[in-house]
C-alpha cells in the first residue's frame, strides 16, 4: 500500500501512524513526508529538505504542525503546493 502512494499523489484517503510517518525521514533513500493540521505532505523533491531536515528546525518524518503554525513564514498557499501522500491522526 505504501508504494503506491507515491504514484497516487494528491487526495490520499491513507492514513499514517505516527510510527509510518517516521519511517519517511528523508535519509537513507527514503521519501519526505511531514504531516502539518493531520495531512501528510511530500516534501522530497524541494531542496530544503535535503538530508530530511529544514533550517534546523523541522525534521522529516514528523508531525510539523505546531512549528508550521507558530514558527513557518509559509502561509497555507505553500501547503496546498505540495503532493499529498495522505492523512495523519
Amino acid at each position: 500500500m505504501l508504494a503506491t502512494l507515491k504514484v497516487v499523489g494528491r487526495h490520499v484517503d491513507y492514513v499514517f501512524s505516527a510510527e509510518e510517518l517516521a519511517t519517511f525521514n528523508g535519509q537513507d533513500g527514503n521519501p519526505a513526508y511531514i504531516a502539518v493540521d493531520g495531512t501528510v505532505y511530500d516534501v522530497t523533491n524541494f531542496a530544503a529538505w535535503e538530508g530530511g531536515e529544514h533550517q534546523g528546525k523541522v525534521t522529516a518524518g514528523t508531525d510539523a504542525t505546531d512549528i508550521f503554525n507558530d514558527e513557518s513564514p509559509h502561509d497555507t498557499a505553500f501547503l496546498e503546493a505540495l503532493p499529498v501522500a495522505g492523512k495523519f491522526e
